[in-house]
């Protein structure tokens, strides 16, 4: 087993402390001298399966800030854990390029009734035979107590013990390969959270240079930032060829302030970029980005930072406005069906343009030589589901036939689809903030959560007085496991049955990716033509008449009918046409 002192396998300790004079491994009660080498790096080989503590100088020992293991939480002893241990299933695994497949963004806390990842792995032919290509996985690293999001995360090498630790991570992606899925591992390199987190103590992992949400900011550009930005990248390098993981979603990137002369994104890519051949299978680095900036997935020669490709929110904001009519706070400037078509025709609605949330210009055009397949899209995922008060779905509110037009829109569009956990078959059940820090720094979420949504735009939608669930509560985060068994019930199944429907004819259609699409509308319809396919959802409360059928019928959600001439929709449906 994996981890077993007996096994007397060596696995070396690298700790990076360049003010230190001395440094320590300590194990029980001895404190045993680390050797320095260049960089301000000292390292020593331990067994595997060694808990331990790192000290520098006369300082109280920590918990590594390297880990890969924190059996009992984060402020407790690391465990030595030898990643090479495991036997692998997937040496014949070539993978396949993650950009334009169809992803399944997934919580493993929420996602079964166990919250681990071994669970996850009897939901793997299920996905498989939805037609998911790609599982993406919030972030797994070791978070304070046994429930949260993940990204609060403190040993960014470590995965969390509630669900399994980290050979239970290998498991898990040997056995998604196994069913032909790739794995995408969500990542977090913009901040470390609030509780648990000892790197400071041993090296400058911070700068008061730059401000950010979370106070200050990771050193990528002040004195000794080197290590750090090696830390990041070492990280990304790990993932992806000792857990052998396809690709890599990297959090929140605009939050990572860096005036290097060169990014700390450029240089992540770059180093991915060098691994590539000898990995012997594609690998994807993805960016969470607000910036609406083409550059983020240019090349580097063209001054880009070569990332592979980037999340595009306007998109969701555009149709989620559109279905809802909710254009308050960051949907201000969307919901018109005209906003709808430039979102799916030219990515960035703020591509320039004025953005009144910001109160600024903001963003640049998507040049039209690059490939939407590029851009993420969704219209549901863990942010938009839940940052709202109630961790509601769009599906609480929604006619399901508003809802199966949105799918449409998103799953035969040009961009690479995402969907979150449960919306393949209309769950209703929330997505919401949860955590479980002790009683101090407990109470200061539960405050500045419930303080968060007191203003007038959330009780327009839940009415006066909001009860927004306290996020320390264990029944918040219980309400949002899935409910399996809803896949039984007549409605959930149909819509289940429309989302197979949808990626089955994705696959069919465009195996590789599309290109760019035309739409257009009037009163309660919406059309968009992509290639051979013309999707038209009438998500209003009146049935719709138009001319000039493009096509023969081959899915529809409501009664529909197509003639020579004209194309028949009531309320609440969806067409999909095909030439």
């Amino acid at each position: 087993m994996t981890g077993d002192p007996s096994a007397d396998r060596l696995v070396p300790v690298r700790l990076w402390a360049p003010l230190a004079h001395s440094a320590f491994a300590v194990v029980g009660d001895e404190r045993l001298a680390m050797r320095p080498e260049t960089g301000g790096y000292w390292t020593i080989s331990l067994p595997a399966g060694t808990d331990y503590l790192l000290a520098i100088d006369d300082q109280q020992a920590r918990p590594d800030p390297r880990s890969a293991w924190q059996p009992y939480g984060v402020d407790g002893p690391s465990r030595v854990f030898d990643t090479s241990a495991f036997a692998w299933s997937d040496p014949e695994w070539a993978g396949h390029d993650v950009i334009g497949s169809v992803f399944y963004e997934l919580h493993v806390g929420t996602f079964t009734p166990q919250g681990t990842l071994d669970s996850a792995i009897d939901k793997l032919d299920y996905l498989k035979k939805l037609g998911i290509q790609t599982i993406e996985l919030m972030p797994v690293v070791p978070f304070p107590g046994d429930r949260g999001w993940g990204y609060d995360g403190v040993d960014l090498y470590a995965v969390h013990q509630a669900y399994g630790g980290p050979e239970a991570l290998q498991r898990f992606v040997d056995a998604a390969h196994a069913h032909d899925l790739a794995v995408c591992l969500d990542v977090v390199y913009n901040h470390f959270g609030p509780a648990g987190n000892y790197a400071p103590v041993f090296a400058p992992y911070f700068t008061d240079k730059h401000d950010t949400p979370w106070g200050s900011a990771i050193n990528l550009d002040d004195d000794h930032a080197d290590g750090v930005r090696d830390f990041i990248c070492e990280n990304a390098i790990r993932w992806l060829r000792e857990f052998h993981m396809d690709a890599l979603r990297l959090d929140a990137v605009h939050a990572l302030a860096d005036d290097s002369p060169q990014h700390i994104l450029a240089e992540l890519s770059e180093r991915v970029d060098a691994i590539r051949a000898g990995l012997g299978r594609p690998v994807a680095l993805i960016a969470e980005s607000d910036l609406n900036q083409p550059t983020m997935i240019e090349p580097r020669s063209a001054g880009g930072l070569g990332i592979d490709a980037q999340w595009a929110d306007d998109v969701h904001h555009a149709l989620h406005s559109y279905l809802t009519d909710e254009t308050f706070g960051y949907y201000v400037d969307f919901g018109p069906a005209s906003v709808l078509r430039q979102a799916l025709e030219r990515v960035f609605v703020h591509d320039g343009s004025y953005s009144t949330f910001r109160g600024k210009r903001w963003g640049a055009p998507v040049p039209p030589d690059i490939d939407h397949r590029r851009f993420v899209a969704f219209t549901q995922n863990h942010d938009q589901v839940g940052n709202r008060g109630m961790g509601d779905r769009p599906d609480v509110k929604l006619p399901a036939g508003a809802v199966a037009g949105g799918a449409a829109l998103l799953l035969l569009s040009p961009f690479t689809p995402l969907l979150f956990q449960g919306q393949e078959w209309g769950t209703k059940r929330p997505f919401q903030f949860f955590t479980d820090h002790d009683a101090e720094l407990g109470e200061a979420v539960t405050e500045g959560r419930l303080s968060e949504f007191e203003g007038h735009d959330w009780e327009a939608i839940y009415g006066p007085d909001p009860k927004i669930p306290d996020p320390q509560a264990l029944s918040t985060f219980e309400n949002s496991k899935l409910d399996w068994p809803e896949i039984d019930d007549p409605d959930h199944a149909r819509m289940l049955a429309w989302y197979r429907r949808l990626i089955e004819l994705r696959h069919e259609l465009f195996p590789t990716g599309g290109g760019q699409v035309q739409a257009d509308f009037g009163d309660d319809w919406f059309r968009m033509v992509h290639g051979p396919v013309t999707v038209i959802i009438c998500p209003g409360p009146r049935p719709v008449t138009l001319g000039e059928p493009r096509g023969t019928l081959a899915a529809q959600w409501g009664e529909v009918h197509v003639t020579d001439e004209t194309v028949q929709l009531p309320a609440h449906s969806v067409a999909v046409l095909i030439d």
